[in-house]
């Protein structure tokens, strides 16, 4: 019998599931392509935790597979000895999402660690926020960022409010790994509370959370000047920001905010969008007829958990133009950075932090500001291990961090992408920018003109089930095997393999990369053109990045063209 049948019978037969899971799976019995889908593997902890479908099955989202990871952590928590600190929870409005963080809590609890859980949902940043500000061993969150309103997640963050990485998350599933679903503690929720196990947190830390956000306004002057001026479409997409997000705007002045009516409330289902990630114009539709309705200067997006954000503004002829996470990014670093000297409050030893696949442009930002640019590999958790470097040597001040997945963070309140205060920089630099008699779009003109016209772009291949990761692991070993000499005409100066550590240049020189281990092929090309490939750490996609230069928009606009094109073959 094959290994996912076994599991599947055996989920069937055994007594530690329940009769609601078995009675879901007997509805399956015979489609062998679904029991395959839902047992060939068990969930594990990739860029971003546990992630997938909700639904019973071992590749599923449920109660067991959340309380054998639960249970894995609790395991690893005693083992470290500091179960005495305690665990922070948050969730968002994904279907599950609070059951989970109830289940998470009682199971930590069964095993004598204390549970701090959010009374109702709450963002991605401001529990990173909280596990420090709480001081705690470790932070959960429930939730599946920006994927289908079918998933659900399991985001785990250390002492430093960032999420895990390696070896840690690796000694972390390997305790869940050896957790049977019968070692799985729980206990009454009342009985939890009355020992002090199951505390319920919120108000507090949302007033610290804001005051924080708050702290880190340049120009609340000119917000005041301008207040009446300015008008903000936003929408929290049927998740977490509509709360802090609507407070923080009116807390710093900004009176003319519009909120999207019909996804203002949270809502699982995701009703209005099929894809609730402001990643994909097609969220936008709303919040874009909202904004010509009243004639709004920006438009803003944050995902479920709201470490995203993505931006409209208006264009040369007053249509709304959508903003790229790389675009939208290096406005607020030249914003910040560009005010911070003026003020004579930009260190010396300024650090800004991002990632191999993102824009080029960051080291020519830095390079003007005396700031040192530092890279990793792509997830926000490599970007955190660094600003808890930076904080334990003193070497570098961080300033400012991104990706080009459309996430950021200013300062050093949150050690993940924050949705939250990328709105609150955004208004502010269009209320700055106003002031000087300049649209956003201008600005961003302007820095183009600054700094050269660089442009990114991206292709996703989606190869869903055990079929397309398969798919996707022969993909990444035929182009090991064949790296290519050129691409969009453009001669393959230097090929780096993360996951081999080696570098390879056109002259016939090597030498070893210096990040970790990853699954990541990344090619320099002539022309400061470059492309890069690696699997999705959380969704069934192989992904494809490629950045070009330019001496005007237009002419960037043709190389990415060329680039693109020829990535879609290469991906073929």
């Amino acid at each position: 019998m094959k290994e996912y049948l076994k599991k599947y019978e055996e989920w069937i037969s055994n007594s530690s599931f329940d009769e609601e899971t078995k009675d879901e799976l007997k509805k399956i019995e015979g489609n062998e392509k679904e029991i395959e889908d839902r047992f060939y593997k068990d969930l594990e902890f990739g860029t971003a935790g546990l992630r997938g479908v909700v639904g019973a099955g071992s590749n599923r989202m449920n109660k067991y597979t959340v309380g054998k990871a639960t249970q894995g952590l609790a395991n690893y928590i005693l083992k470290c000895g500091t179960q005495d600190k305690g665990v922070v929870i948050a969730y968002d409005s994904r279907h599950m999402s609070k059951e989970f963080s109830e289940l998470t809590a009682l199971c930590l609890n069964a095993n004598g660690i204390k549970a701090y859980v959010f009374e109702s949902l709450r963002p991605v940043p401001e529990l990173s926020f909280s596990v420090r500000e709480l001081g705690c061993t470790a932070g959960i969150m429930i939730t599946a960022s920006h994927n289908p309103p079918k998933y659900n997640g399991y985001k785990v963050y250390w002492d430093d409010g960032a999420q895990i990485i390696p070896p840690r998350d690796q000694e972390i599933i390997k305790e869940v790994n050896n957790t049977k679903f019968e070692q799985i503690k729980t206990m009454d929720k009342n009985e939890a509370k009355e020992k002090s196990l199951y505390n319920e947190v919120g108000k507090d830390l949302d007033d610290k959370f804001i005051s924080t956000l708050k702290s880190l306004v340049l120009n609340p002057n000119i917000i005041k000047e301008q207040q009446e001026n300015i008008k903000i479409v936003y929408t929290p997409l049927h998740g977490t920001g509509n709360i802090p997000v609507q407070r923080i705007l009116k807390e710093i002045g900004f009176t003319h905010v519009y909120v999207v009516p019909e996804q203002e409330k949270p809502n699982g289902d995701f009703p209005t969008v099929s894809y609730p990630n402001p990643e994909d114009k097609n969220a936008f539709k709303l919040a874009l007829d909202l904004a010509k309705k009243v004639d709004a200067d920006v438009v803003l997006a944050n995902d479920p958990d709201a470490d995203r954000l993505g931006v409209y503004s208006k264009g040369p002829k007053g249509e709304y133009v959508a903003y790229t996470g790389n675009m939208s990014a290096i406005l607020l670093l030249e914003y910040e950075l560009s005010q911070k000297k003026e003020k004579g409050i930009l260190k010396d030893n300024t650090a800004v932090i991002t990632t191999i696949v993102s824009t080029d442009m960051t080291k020519a930002i830095a390079k003007k500001y005396n700031a040192v640019e530092f890279e990793t590999l792509t997830g926000f958790k490599w970007i955190g291990e660094k600003m808890r470097q930076f904080e334990e040597d003193r070497s570098y001040t961080f300033e400012f961090g991104f990706e080009e997945s459309y996430g950021c963070v200013i300062g050093n309140h949150a050690r993940d992408k924050d949705g939250i205060v990328a709105v609150m920089a955004t208004c502010e630099a269009v209320a700055y920018y106003k002031s000087k008699g300049l649209s956003l779009w201008e600005q961003m003109q302007k820095v183009y003109e600054k700094y050269g016209f660089y442009k990114e772009g991206q292709i996703s291949v989606v190869l869903e089930g055990a079929d397309g990761a398969e798919q996707i692991k022969q993909k990444m070993t035929e182009m090991r095997a064949n790296p290519p000499k050129e691409l969009a005409g453009l001669k393959v100066l230097e090929t780096r393999d993360y996951q081999e550590h080696t570098i390879e240049k056109i002259d016939g020189t090597t030498g070893k990369t210096d990040l970790p281990t990853s699954n990541v092929l990344y090619y320099e090309l002539e022309n400061n053109s470059w492309c890069c490939v690696r699997p999705s750490g959380t969704e069934p996609k192989i992904k494809f990045y490629m950045g070009v230069n330019g001496k005007s928009n237009e002419e960037a606009d043709e190389n990415l063209h060329k680039l693109t094109d020829a990535m879609n073959e290469f991906a073929k």
